[in-house]
């Protein structure tokens, strides 16, 4: 799939930003009544709140070589 943990995630503010974009998403998205894509930005809110807040850990997170 995709890996999130680039150096570019690692400030608090941008996994947070990511995350409620999503979130909002897919409420707009739910609220319009297009339930499949309510459902994929859901998914995407939670893989992003999985891997920015129950995973996080600050070495994944260090530049590349």
């Amino acid at each position: 799939m995709f890996s999130l943990r680039h150096p570019i995630m690692r400030p608090l503010w941008r996994r947070l930003a990511l995350t409620a974009l999503s979130i909002g998403w897919s409420v707009m998205e739910l609220t319009l009544g297009n339930f499949l894509w309510a459902a994929v930005f859901g998914v995407i809110a939670f893989y992003c709140v999985i891997e920015f807040f129950v995973r996080f850990d600050p070495q994944n997170y260090k530049d590349m070589p």
